[in-house]
């Protein structure tokens, strides 16, 4: 089981990564982490993944599917782990507090 503060770490990660895609510019090239294209090869299972997220957050539905047929499940799983995440959070919180009252 991840501890409390594994998940307050999961929850920055996956919000920072959120907001980054959100305000980042789809048509510009980009510094990429993937082993895969930085070897050289044309193809990787996952290049173009954030891009197509980035697509989403611009309401731009067909460049999303362009760039990764992934991206629109890939949202909604991380949002749905964030939410995950905030509520657990939410819930160990409040169970504190309550505690600290008694």
């Amino acid at each position: 089981m991840m501890s409390n503060k594994g998940k307050y770490v999961e929850f920055g990660f996956w919000v920072l990564a959120l907001t980054l895609l959100a305000t980042a510019n789809p048509h510009e090239h980009h510094f990429t982490l993937c082993p895969l294209a930085n070897l050289g090869f044309d193809w990787c299972p996952g290049c173009g993944l954030g891009r197509s997220i980035t697509a989403i957050f611009n309401a731009d539905f067909e460049a999303s599917f362009r760039h990764h047929w992934f991206g629109i499940p890939a949202l909604l799983i991380i949002l749905y782990r964030i939410y995950q995440l905030g509520k657990q959070l939410i819930i160990k919180q409040s169970k504190q507090l309550k505690y600290k009252e008694i």
